[in-house]
């Protein structure tokens, strides 16, 4: 339920943009969701539709874009993603930690439609 008041917010700063920017309408939000940030994309994508109803963002394209998470090998320093129930290096079989890639959350860009455009 904690995507309601996220994907409420992320229209209101595509608004804001968009009238800071002289556009009466938001064509596209790109998003980068990472799979540990705590959000759940389908969630987000389900609630945008409903709240952007009678804003700017109405019958915009909400493109996610869904980072994996990737753990770090203390051995080697190679970045690779985890398989179940194993932390080992699929390089040098040396053990993974967890690093911040995954928990990324954050708007990449908007792009509206301004007053001259059909």
């Amino acid at each position: 339920m904690h995507e309601y008041p996220i994907t409420r917010r992320i229209i209101e700063i595509a608004g804001e943009y968009a009238k800071d920017n002289g556009a009466f309408k938001v064509k596209v939000i790109n998003l980068v969701v990472g799979d540990y940030c705590g959000y759940v994309a389908s969630s987000i994508e389900l609630y945008f539709e409903l709240i952007a109803e009678g804003t700017p963002c109405e019958h915009a394209k909400l493109h996610i874009e869904r980072v994996v998470p990737k753990l770090r090998c203390t051995g080697c320093g190679q970045l690779f993603v985890r398989k179940p129930f194993t932390f080992e290096c699929p390089l040098c079989k040396g053990e993974g930690t967890p690093t911040e890639i995954g928990q990324e959350f954050y708007i990449k860009s908007i792009e509206v439609q301004d007053l001259n455009e059909p």
